[in-house]
C-alpha cells in the first residue's frame, strides 16, 4: 500500500457504542472493547490485522470472503471474525497453520478467475487483493488461472460509460462491498448482484451501463472497491498519487473533508527557486515554479461532516480548477465594448484604486462598495469587508447570503440570539421525527441526505413540506409519512396552522417553555396561534394542504420524542422568509425540540462558506461576529485594531446598490467571487444597474456573467490553490489547504491586500493564519479558533472560546438560549403580492439539480453536464395538456419582469398550477423572469414565487437573442486580448 498517501486504519467493521465492555484475549494480548464489537475490530485494537476482503469499517459486516476466519478456544469450526461479536473471556487465535491453509485456499479460488496483470493494473500498489495474496503467502494456483482454469470471466467487457470511473467485471471478486456501499452509505440502491453462483457479478440497475442506471456517481462504490473493478479514470490515466493533502470541498454547505491525492513535489516553500514576481515571497507560500497534478479527491474518513462519504461534485467535479477558460492574468478596459488588455498585477490594482478614488472624490465616499464571496475563505471574506470599511471608508458591503439565507440570520437571531443552526449533521442519527421544509437535500446537500436517509431506513419518521414531490417523498426504502404539498408562498400559513394544533391540542412542552422561554412573548403567541382563523381548516383553501394531513404532521412532530427540522431556500426566499424562520423557531421551542441531540433547527446552507461569509461581517449593518455597526463598544474595538474611524451607519444592501446605481449615486463596485448578474433576480434590472456604473472590479476564476460588465478583471484562485478556512452549516470551521500554486501567481487574499495598499490603506499579512489570528482577537465567538487547534483536532465549531470546550460548541442552546430566554413572535400570514392572474395563471418556483451547482460556473466546466446540460421547465401533465405542450417542446415563460424560453419536462413531481426550473445555465435566463419582490426584513428575493404564463413557442425569447449577441461579443473581446479563438461558455 502507498502509505505516504495518509491511508487511515481500516478496522474492518463499524465501531459500536455501548455502556458495557467485554475483555478478551487475542493472540495472547488482552483487549477491552464495547459490547457488540466484532472480533475483527477488537483484533485491530489489540494490534492484530486479520486478513479480509469483503469487510471495511464503513459497512456492516457481510462475512462472504472467508479470509477473516479465526479460531476460538472451546468452539468448533472457524468463524468469520467480521460477523462474530467479542464476548467476555474469549481466547481467540488469528494465526495458526490451519488458518493459513484455509486462507491460502480461498485466495487460490479468487485468483483462478482474476487477470494476472498486476504490473499494468491501475490499482497496482493500492489493491487489497494483491495485499492479501502477499499476506496469505500465495505462490501458485492449483486450479490454473483464466482460461487454464476452465470457465472464467477474465475477458469480460469493461463499462466505460461513466465519465469519471470505469467498471471492469473481469476484476470483480463479488465481495459485495460496492453494492453495500450504495445501499448503506449512499442509500440509492442502484447496484445489485446479478446471476447466481459462478455467474454472479455486480450489476448497475437491470444489467445496464452505469450511465443509464440510477447511479448518482457519488463514488461510494469506487471507494469501497478493494480491486481495480471500479476505478477512477484519472487514476487509470495518471497513475497512483504520490502524496496527499487534506482539504475541504468548495461546493455546498455540508463542508466535506477530502484528501487531494497528488503527483509532483509536495506543497511547501521552494528551497531553491525564489518566489515569482508579484508573489509574496516572505509568506512561505510555494512559488509558482513548483507544481502538483491532482490525481483524485478521496473523501476523508475523519472528516466530521462527511465521515468518508462524498457526492458527484466534491468527489469528481474538480477539473474546472485547471480548465482552459481560467482567467490567469489581470485585465483592464475603459468601456465594456472595448477589448480587454492584459496588464501586470501592479498596473491593474493601481488602475482600480485610482478609479475608486476618482469616483469618491467626485461623488462621495458612499458612491462605491463591495460584495464578498461565499465561495472564498473566511480569511479572504474578512479582508474584503475590512477593505470596504477601512480603505473605502463606507459600510456598503454585502454578500450572496442576501439572496439566500439572510432571513435565517434575522429570524434565528431574533428568537434564539444567534444566526446559525443548532446541531451537527450527525445529530440526525438520533432523530425520531425529521421535518424537511423547503429543501431538497438529495440534490442540494447529498452527503447529508445520505446520512438522513440511513436514519429513516432505521425507523425515523419523515414529514416533507414542499410544493414539489422531491426525492425524499418516495425513494428506495424511504417514504415520507406525510407530504404537505403547499402552494408556493403559503409557508407561514402552514407553520402557523401547525402551531395552532400544538397549542390547542395540549402538545406544548410546558416545562421547557416555562424554564427556557420568555413568558410574556409566549403568552401572546399562544393566544395568537389559538385563534380559529389560524387553524388548519381555516388555512386549507389558502395552502392547498388537507387539514387532516396537516394536523397529523403537527402531532407527529410534537410527539417526537426527538424531532428535528431541516430547511432550505424554500423557506427563506419568500416575501415572508424571515417570518417563516421565526415560525419554525417558535414551533421548535413550543415543543421543546431545542438543546439536545436529535432535535434542533437546522438551515441547510447552499454554498461552501455562506455561513462563514456572514460570520465575517459581510452584511452592511454588522461587524464580524454579528455585532451591529452602531454598537459603539464593538465599533471602537475594530477602530483601534484597524487604525481608522468607522461609520456607525449601515451601508447599502445589494438591491439598494442597484437602485442607487440607476439613480446615479453608486458608481463603483468591487465584486469578489460572486456572479450577481446570473444569480440575482430580475436580470435585466441588474444588468442595467451595472451598465450605469463607472468602475466595476470583478475578481473571479472565469469570465462570468458579471465580469462581462467589468472594467477591471482580477484573476481569482480556486480552492485547490489557497490556504484558509471554510465554515459549514454546522458552524464547523475546517482547513482549506493549498495543493497547487495559484495559477495567476497570487492568492485571493493577497490580491485584496494589495488593492488596499494601492488605495493607501496598509495591510501586511504573510499568511492567512495571521488573518485568522486577527479575526480571533476581535470576534468573541472565534476567540479560541486557531490553525494549530484545527490541525490538532481536525475542525472546531463556533462559538469557540474560554467558555466552551476546546473544540468549540457542537450543540447550541443546551442550558439556555444565547439571548437568555427564547423569544416568541407572532407570525401573521400575509399573502404575497406576486399573485396569479388571468395573464399569469401559474406560479414558478426554482431550485437545483444534483449534478450542477449554483450558477454552474464550476460544474458546467466538468463532465457533470453529461447528466444535466440545460435548464428545463418542469410542468404538470394537466397544465401541459391545456397548452398543447409535450415533453421536449420549447416553451416560453413570461412574467411581469421578462420572458425566456426553455425546453419542457412534463412531470408529476409538480402540482397543477406550479412550474419549476433551475438556474445553472446563463443562457436560460431563469432570473430574467424572477421579480424584485423580496423579504420584508432582509430584502432576500422571492425566487420561489413568480406568477408566469407558459406557452409553446418556436424560437428563443428576445432577451435570449440579445444575450447570445452580447455573450458572443464579450467572448470575442476576451479572445482578442488573449490572442486565441473564442473560448467556451
Amino acid at each position: 500500500m502507498l502509505q505516504h498517501l495518509k491511508n487511515e486504519i481500516d478496522f474492518g467493521t463499524p465501531a459500536r457504542v455501548s455502556d458495557r465492555t467485554v475483555t478478551l484475549t487475542i493472540d495472547g494480548a488482552q483487549v477491552t472493547v464495547p459490547a457488540g464489537t466484532s472480533l475483527m475490530r477488537a483484533a485491530v485494537d489489540a494490534g492484530v490485522r486479520v486478513p479480509k476482503l469483503c469487510a471495511t469499517d464503513s459497512l456492516e459486516p457481510f462475512g462472504s470472503c472467508r479470509l477473516c476466519l479465526v479460531e476460538i478456544e472451546g468452539r468448533r469450526g472457524y468463524p468469520a471474525s467480521c460477523t462474530t461479536p467479542a464476548e467476555a473471556g474469549m481466547v481467540v487465535r488469528t494465526q495458526t497453520p490451519k488458518l493459513q491453509d484455509l486462507r491460502k485456499g480461498v485466495m487460490e479460488l479468487y485468483i483462478s478467475d482474476h487477470p494476472l496483470d498486476c504490473l499494468t493494473c491501475s490499482a497496482n500498489g493500492h489493491c487489497e487483493l494483491q495485499d492479501m495474496a502477499g499476506v496469505t503467502g500465495l505462490r501458485n494456483v492449483r486450479y490454473g488461472v483464466g482460461a487454464a482454469a476452465g470457465a472464467h470471466h477474465t475477458q469480460s467487457a469493461k463499462d466505460e460509460s461513466n465519465p469519471y470511473f470505469t467498471y471492469d467485471p473481469s476484476k470483480c471478486i463479488v465481495c459485495n462491498r460496492c453494492v453495500r456501499a450504495c445501499e448503506e452509505t449512499q442509500g440509492t440502491f442502484a447496484l445489485t448482484i446479478s446471476g447466481r453462483g459462478f455467474d454472479s457479478r455486480v450489476s448497475a440497475g437491470q444489467d445496464q451501463p452505469f450511465m443509464q442506471s440510477d447511479c448518482v456517481s457519488c463514488g461510494a462504490c469506487v471507494e469501497a472497491c478493494p480491486t481495480a473493478t471500479l476505478q477512477e479514470k484519472s487514476v487509470i490515466e495518471l497513475g497512483q498519487g504520490e502524496h496527499s493533502v487534506i482539504t475541504t470541498c468548495a461546493y455546498c454547505g455540508v463542508g466535506c473533508g477530502f484528501k487531494a491525492e497528488l503527483k509532483g513535489r509536495p506543497p511547501g516553500p521552494d528551497p531553491v527557486r525564489p518566489a515569482p514576481q508579484g508573489g509574496s515571497g516572505a509568506s512561505g507560500r510555494p512559488s509558482a515554479t513548483w507544481g502538483n497534478t491532482v490525481v483524485r479527491m478521496v473523501p476523508w474518513k475523519d472528516g466530521k461532516a462527511n465521515e468518508g462519504h462524498s457526492c458527484v461534485k466534491g468527489r469528481f467535479a474538480w477539473g474546472y480548477a485547471t480548465h482552459q477558460d481560467r482567467i490567469t492574468k489581470p485585465m483592464i478596459r475603459a468601456k465594456i465594448t472595448d477589448p480587454w488588455r492584459e496588464v501586470s498585477w501592479e498596473e491593474a490594482l493601481d488602475h482600480a484604486a485610482s478609479e475608486f478614488k476618482r469616483i469618491q472624490a467626485k461623488h462621495g465616499k458612499d458612491s462605491i462598495g463591495g460584495i464578498t464571496s461565499s465561495r472564498c475563505t473566511n480569511e479572504e471574506t474578512y479582508l474584503v469587508q475590512k477593505l470596504v470599511r477601512a480603505a473605502f471608508g463606507t459600510n456598503n458591503v454585502d454578500t450572496c447570503a442576501r439572496v439566500c439565507h439572510s432571513p435565517t440570520g434575522y429570524g434565528l437571531g431574533q428568537t434564539y440570539g444567534t444566526s446559525a443552526g443548532t446541531q451537527t449533521f450527525k445529530s440526525v442519527e438520533q432523530a425520531d421525527v425529521i421535518l424537511v421544509i423547503g429543501a431538497n437535500p438529495s440534490d442540494a446537500h447529498p452527503v447529508f441526505a445520505s446520512r438522513m436517509k440511513k436514519r429513516l431506513r432505521e425507523g425515523a419518521k419523515l414529514v416533507v413540506i414542499d410544493p414539489r414531490r422531491i426525492d425524499l417523498v418516495d425513494s428506495p426504502h424511504v417514504r415520507a409519512r406525510h407530504h404537505l404539498p403547499l402552494k408556493p408562498g403559503t409557508n407561514v400559513a402552514v407553520i402557523t396552522a401547525m402551531a395552532h394544533v400544538v397549542v390547542t391540542e395540549g402538545l406544548v412542552d410546558e416545562a421547557f417553555v416555562a424554564e427556557r422561554c420568555d413568558a410574556r412573548s409566549f403568552g401572546e403567541w399562544r393566544e395568537f396561534v389559538s385563534r380559529p382563523e389560524n387553524s388548519p381548516e381555516a388555512f386549507e383553501s389558502v395552502t392547498g394542504v388537507p387539514s387532516a394531513e396537516l394536523r397529523a404532521a403537527a402531532r407527529l412532530y410534537a410527539s417526537g420524542p426527538n424531532s428535528a427540522i431541516y430547511y432550505g431556500l424554500g423557506v427563506t426566499e419568500h416575501a415572508q422568509g424571515s417570518t417563516m424562520v421565526i415560525g419554525i423557531a417558535n414551533l421548535a421551542m413550543a415543543c421543546g425540540m431545542v438543546g439536545r441531540e436529535g432535535v434542533g433547527v437546522n438551515p441547510l446552507r447552499g454554498q461552501n462558506n455562506v455561513q462563514g461569509s456572514c460570520d465575517m461581517g459581510s452584511f452592511p449593518h454588522e461587524l464580524p461576529g454579528y455585532r451591529h455597526i452602531s454598537d459603539t463598544t464593538a465599533r471602537s474595538q475594530f477602530e483601534a485594531a484597524w487604525g481608522v474611524e468607522l461609520s456607525p451607519e449601515p451601508g447599502l444592501r445589494i438591491p439598494n446598490m442597484f437602485d442607487a446605481a440607476m439613480a446615479g449615486s453608486f458608481l463603483g463596485l468591487y465584486c469578489q467571487g460572486e456572479d450577481i448578474v446570473q444569480s440575482d433576480p430580475n436580470t435585466q434590472h441588474v444588468a442595467a444597474a451595472l451598465s450605469a456604473m463607472e468602475c466595476i472590479v470583478v475578481q473571479d476564476i472565469f469570465l462570468n456573467e458579471t465580469a462581462k460588465y467589468a472594467h477591471v478583471l482580477l484573476p481569482g484562485s480556486s480552492f485547490l490553490e489557497k490556504d484558509g478556512t471554510f465554515t459549514n452549516a454546522e458552524r464547523r470551521i475546517s482547513r482549506v489547504r493549498q495543493v497547487m500554486p495559484p495559477l495567476p501567481g497570487l492568492a485571493d487574499w493577497e490580491v485584496t491586500m494589495k488593492l488596499a495598499n494601492a488605495l493607501g490603506y496598509p495591510m501586511h499579512y504573510s499568511h492567512p493564519e495571521e488573518i485568522m489570528q486577527e479575526i480571533a482577537a476581535l470576534t468573541p465567538s472565534f476567540a479560541g479558533v486557531s490553525y494549530e487547534k484545527i490541525e490538532r483536532l481536525g475542525s472546531v465549531q463556533w462559538p469557540c472560546n474560554e467558555h466552551t470546550a476546546e473544540a468549540g460548541t457542537s450543540l447550541m442552546h443546551v442550558d439556555g438560549f444565547v439571548r437568555g430566554k427564547g423569544r416568541f413572535f407572532n407570525t401573521q400570514y400575509v399573502p404575497t403580492e406576486e399573485k396569479v392572474t388571468r395573464r399569469f395563471p401559474l406560479i414558478l418556483t426554482t431550485g437545483r439539480v444534483l449534478s450542477q451547482y449554483n450558477v454552474g460556473a464550476q460544474t458546467r466546466r466538468t463532465p457533470n453536464s453529461q447528466w444535466h446540460d440545460e435548464d428545463r421547465l418542469e410542468i404538470h401533465p394537466t397544465d401541459a395538456e391545456e397548452r398543447g405542450i409535450q415533453a421536449g417542446d420549447w416553451v416560453g415563460i413570461a412574467s411581469r419582469a421578462g420572458e425566456t424560453v426553455l425546453r419542457a419536462d412534463v412531470s408529476e413531481r409538480m402540482q397543477p398550477g406550479v412550474v419549476y426550473t433551475t438556474f445553472h445555465f446563463p443562457e436560460s435566463g431563469a432570473n430574467v423572469i424572477t421579480t424584485d419582490s423580496s423579504d420584508w426584513a432582509t430584502n432576500c428575493p422571492e425566487y420561489k414565487v413568480t406568477a408566469v404564463q407558459v406557452s409553446k413557442v418556436m424560437q428563443p425569447s428576445e432577451w435570449q437573442a440579445g444575450y447570445a449577441d452580447f455573450n458572443r461579443e464579450q467572448l470575442a473581446l476576451l479572445a482578442q486580448a488573449r490572442g486565441e479563438a473564442v473560448i467556451g461558455k
